[in-house]
Formats: C-alpha cells, structure tokens, sequence
C-alpha cells in the first residue's frame, strides 16, 4: 500500500514540475477547459438561480389554483378569431360560482387594469402597478404584512375607498412616517392607507408587490363600469385540498355554461387555467435552457479536451529521451502513465478551477448589480470539478499509454 502511494506521490511531483516548467504552454492549454468550464457552469448556476427564484416567487400560491378568465395561460387548439369572440368574464358570475360551487376554499375577482401614479402631498411615484381585487383575494396570494391590514369584505364589496400599498411606494411616499391613515391620490381620488406589506424584493413575473397598490375591485367597477375595455377581469378559484382537480373542473365548467346559456355542442367560450400548468410550462423551459446549456458548453469542452491532448502528446514528444531514462533506471510503466496522467488531469482542473472562480465573481457582481440573487451551489461547484477531472482522463489517456508503453533504449535514442 505505501507503495503506490509513494507512486502516486512521485507522479504527483513530476506532474506538477511538467507544468510549471511550461508556463506559457500551460496556460494556453487551461483556456478550452476554463472556458468549457465556465459556460457550462455558469447556464447551470443561472437556470438553478432562476428556479430558485421562481419557487420563491410562487411558494405563496397553490398549484391547483384556477384562472378563469378569456384567455389562455398557453397553447390552445381554438383558433385566435374564435377566441376574440370569447366574453369577459363578469361580477356576477364571481357571485355566482361563490354561492353555489362546491369544494372549493376561496373565490376572488380581479381586474387587470393599466399602470398608474399614486401621490402624497408633493411626492409622486409614476408607473405602479394597480391591483383591484375583491377580499379574497389575500386568503388566496398569502400576503404578509409590515404594517396595518388588508381591507375587509365589507370594505371591498363598498368598493371604499382605501389601499394596500407596497414597500417600495410605502418609502417613496412617506419615507419614515407612518403611512397608516394617511390619504394619498389615485385616479383623481383620495384614498386611505390601511396596509404595507413585508418587502418581498425583486419580482421575476413582471411587477413585484413593493411596487403594487391593492384596492377593493368594486370602486373601480363603480367608477369605470363592467364593459371598460381597458380593463381585463380574471375569477380566482382556490379549490380545497385533495379535491379531484378533474372532477372540480368539469363542475366548474358545467355550471358556468350553464350560467351563460352555451348550448350542448357548443365549445367553452372561457378558459379554465390551473396554475400547475403555467409552473409545468415553466419546468419544461428550465428544463429547455439546462439542455441547450449542456450542448453549447459541451462544444467548448470538447474544444478545451483537444487542447489538452494536443499539449500531452506534445508533452510526450518533448519528454521521449527522459522517459527512456527512467525506464531503464527501472521505472514500471505505471509510473510513467501516472505521471502523464495525472500531469493531464491537473491541467484540466487547474482550468476548471479558473472557471469556477470567474463564475463566483460573476455571481457576486449579478447579484449586486441586477437585485437578482444568482447562486453557486455546492452540487455545481462539484458538478464543474468533476468534469474538470474527467476531461483531463480523456484527454490524457491515449497519449499517457503511448508514452508508458515506449522502448527505452528507442526513446533514449530518438531523444539524442
């Protein structure tokens, strides 16, 4: 056993004394690997990040939540003149399937409706994101706050005029004050802050809630009508736990066709969305991103593997007459592969380590420049040795088997 440790230790030396005596050959060598290295790692860490994000972004939300609504969350076999066709859907429908549709938690409506700006005093902020939703509404997002309330169901079915704002308009507006009680103005109105909700940072589906203002549905219907165009209504429907999601949404279909009148025959004019298919269309992207990842990286490995066996087999050329020498001081050729071996996959980790710590720095540099927290975890930092490691067996191993299996009395000779 101490033995080979001994050879190991020896092929160790010999290898890293290869390399450092090349420095300028070394270094040109580590660049196909670093490279590989690091475009794979890095579409790796920002697919990971992104998931991560993503998951965090949605942890509030049931995957069986529906979306009932004129659109379709994705691809649809109904063509688009026939989908234009297809009605908003109403208030009273809301109401409607509240009262009478069985296993089902919560029911909420709400209007996508266009940006606006929110003032107090002589302080503005331009271009928020206005979210009308009935009071439901927090039961189904899990909103957590930092200070105050969300409006009641008497408030929201009043349509009062009252909001919950987010953390970014919250400092913008008020900076240290308490913003509980205080008036501020949206649409020419005068609106009372009831709620400020907890910080939730950077939103990777458009608008985050530190820059949302939430108020009750019914002022704006009260104000603007049910037939604005401008305005976009979505039913929310969070069915209750370990419902047959199939089943809820045959019932949820029929009793909605029974309520508009569409005849037997007659397709759905309405789109039932469930949320988990909007997270499995997301699944299927990431997982879209970490293949196309894997195929263009994969090119630079393969690239950055030529490189290292190229400089091997140069190395091996070079080195004829000394591996002659230790071979007929009585070197085994185990040795000799080792040694070449190991010189090789050093090499490789060498250029992985590189692209290992360019990825860390990046990740630092993303995630203080964009609010976007980019992540390097363990399993890729492993995930990159690994294949660092591996590229240099590859490549060392045809040329590391020539150079063990050289006649020493012909490599002494072809050395002079």
């Amino acid at each position: 056993m101490f033995l080979y440790l001994q050879l190991l230790r020896e092929s160790f030396v010999f290898a890293l004394h290869a390399l450092t005596n090349n420095k300028l050959r070394t270094l040109l060598s580590l660049l196909g690997v670093t490279i590989g290295i690091f475009s794979i790692i890095a579409v790796l860490a920002a697919v990971d990040s992104l998931d991560r994000k993503i998951t965090k972004d949605l942890s509030n939300l049931d995957k069986n939540t529906i979306y009932l609504m004129r659109f379709s969350f994705g691809p649809t076999e109904i063509p688009q003149w026939k989908r234009e066709q297809f009605p908003n859907v109403k208030y009273d429908e809301y109401v409607y399937l509240k009262s009478s549709l069985n296993n089902t938690e919560q029911v909420g409506f709400q209007l996508f409706v266009g940006r606006e700006s929110v003032k107090y005093e002589d302080r503005i902020v331009s271009d928020i994101n206005v979210v009308p939703v009935s009071a439901e509404f927090i039961k189904i997002q899990g909103l957590e706050f930092d200070n105050g309330r969300f409006y009641n169901e008497s408030e929201a079915n009043s349509g009062k005029a009252v909001v919950v704002i987010g953390a970014n308009i919250s400092e913008n507006l008020f900076g240290t004050e308490d913003p509980i009680g205080k008036k501020v103005r949206l649409y020419g109105q005068r609106f009372t802050v009831i709620g400020v909700l907890k910080k939730q940072g950077a939103g990777l589906f458009g608008d985050s809630n530190d820059t949302s203002v939430f108020l009750p549905v019914n002022f704006l219907r009260r104000m603007y009508g049910d037939n604005n165009d401008a305005m976009t209504p979505v039913i929310i429907l969070k069915p209750k736990n370990g419902v047959d999601m199939e089943a809820y949404k045959v019932e949820l279909s029929s009793k909605l066709r029974n309520f508009r009148g569409v005849k037997d025959g007659e397709i759905d004019n309405f789109f039932i969305n469930v949320f988990s298919g909007f997270t499995n269309l997301i699944d299927g992207i990431i997982s879209q991103m970490n293949v196309v990842g894997w195929i263009i990286s994969g090119f630079s490995l393969l690239v950055g593997g030529f490189g290292i066996a190229n400089i091997m087999f140069v190395s091996v050329k070079e080195r004829t007459n000394l591996i002659g020498i230790q071979k007929s001081l009585g070197a085994k050729n185990h040795f000799i592969l080792f040694q070449f071996l190991f010189e090789s996959i050093l090499l490789s980790l060498f250029g992985g380590m590189i692209g290992l710590f360019f990825v860390w720095v990046i990740s630092i540099v993303m995630t203080k420049v964009v609010d976007f927290e980019f992540v390097l975890g363990l399993g890729n930092v492993l995930l990159g040795t690994g294949l660092a490691a591996l590229i240099g067996l590859i490549s060392g191993i045809i040329p590391a088997i020539t150079a063990s299996k050289l006649d020493p009395v012909e490599a002494i000779r072809t050395g002079l």
